[in-house]
């Protein structure tokens, strides 16, 4: 049976501080736990005003105090960014505050601007090159697989389920050549999805850590009482998507009636083009667009996107999804 997990942003609503977009991811991690979903991710994003999960394994110290079961990781770490060694450090600190509840998602994307690279005094496209070595290292920092001239503590022996993340087929090919479990990016990235799944299933090695393919697909989704009112609330994802796009990022901003409507024809084009791994509606709408999207890519879990203005909007939608994907 597949199962539901929740990908959050810690979205910065407009007329929010950052210490807001904190206070409601503690929450809603509180509800997806309640409605049985089995992961909470946070993905890493930096330099953008709308988003305050930059500082990822930080938010996830936060989410793993305001729950006490649910798994929590993220979705991803763009390990580019970091050093496996550091990373090793953070998440075994992170296992040994939660012991048994802990994902690393990693990808090598750098999760912002090229200017990015300039702020953490790194050459990102060649740390890039680097990402299958660091993966490898970075596994064997916390399993002591390979012998390694310096042990992390924490890190060696934490118990953290790590995955591979991907919107390509890179990400599907290393995911598989590895035994990784395989997480795709299909809410953004939809295009090379069926083709990813299949390069991954196809070429899948097992490891000591997984014996079969397993795999992750994303959707956004959005669930509310009526078609008409999820569509309301998915606007204000909808105008955050084109404005990034467009490369004018900024706050969530509240939801405008017939958004897509009044938008030119290459802003619409784009937003279609993403409804293939959407669910937006009321819980029949929803429970059916989710099981087509099961049926097609096969996933093991899937894993729910999209942020709305109201907050309690977006703890609604994850407790009719959950009961419209269990009916």
């Amino acid at each position: 049976m597949t199962t539901l997990c929740v990908l959050d942003l810690v979205p910065i609503r407009e007329g929010w501080q950052v210490a807001d977009a904190l206070a409601e991811a503690g929450n809603l991690a509180r509800v997806a736990e309640e409605a049985g979903y089995k992961r909470f991710w946070v993905a890493e994003h930096h330099a953008t005003e709308g988003v305050a999960g930059g500082a990822t394994s930080v938010v996830i110290s936060h989410i793993g105090h305001c729950t006490s079961t649910i798994r929590i990781g993220a979705g991803g770490i763009m390990l580019p960014n970091h050093n496996p060694f550091v990373i090793a450090e953070q998440f075994g600190t992170l296992d040994g505050l939660f012991p048994g509840r802990v994902d690393l998602g990693l990808g090598r994307a750098p999760g912002a601007a090229p200017i990015l690279g300039q702020a953490l005094r790194k050459d990102l496209g060649r740390a890039a090159e680097y990402f299958p070595q660091d993966v490898v290292e970075l596994r064997a920092l916390l399993t002591g697989d390979l012998d390694l001239p310096i042990t992390a503590t924490p890190g060696l022996g934490a118990k953290v389920e790590m995955w591979m993340l991907g919107s390509s087929l890179f990400g599907a090919q290393l995911a598989a050549q590895l035994g990784m479990p395989y997480a795709f990016a299909s809410h953004f990235a939809p295009d090379h999805l069926d083709a990813a799944l299949h390069s991954y299933r196809s070429q899948f090695r097992p490891s000591a850590y997984l014996d079969q393919p397993h795999v992750m697909a994303a959707m956004t989704v959005i669930c509310g009482e009526s078609d008409a009112d999820a569509v309301l609330l998915a606007s204000s994802q909808d105008q955050a998507f084109v404005r990034l796009r467009s490369g004018d990022p900024g706050k969530l901003p509240p939801p405008v009636a017939g958004y897509r409507e009044g938008l030119d024809a290459s802003a619409r084009g784009m937003l279609e083009r993403m409804d293939v791994a959407r669910a937006v509606g009321s819980p029949q709408a929803v429970r059916e667009k989710i099981a087509r999207f099961i049926e097609r890519t096969q996933a093991d879990e899937i894993i729910v996107s999209g942020a709305t203005f109201d907050p309690l909007a977006r703890q609604q939608s994850l407790r009719l999804t959950a009961e419209a994907v269990a009916r």
